[in-house]
């Protein structure tokens, strides 16, 4: 049975994961100097952490509003 086109999620692979493939822990550890290809094995990787997405402030109503009564004051005084 197939899943209706209204049911499926849009967002599914834009979202974070919460863990990480055995290749992208390999390459983050690398990164860090915490794994040697040579010496180390692929198995018994220690955890690591998934990178925490930075979300840029976004401008409230009220600051939009204070920055367009700021423009409309010095417009006025000119």
């Amino acid at each position: 049975m197939s899943l209706d086109k209204s049911l499926k999620r849009r967002d599914m692979l834009q979202r974070r994961r919460n863990v990480l493939t055995r290749a992208e822990r390999i390459k983050r550890l690398q990164e860090d100097e915490r794994f040697d290809a040579a010496a180390d094995s692929v198995f018994g990787l220690p955890k690591v952490k998934p990178a925490m997405a930075i979300v840029a402030p976004s401008k409230g109503p009220k600051e939009e509003k204070a920055e367009g009564e700021e423009e409309a004051a010095e417009d006025a005084g000119q």
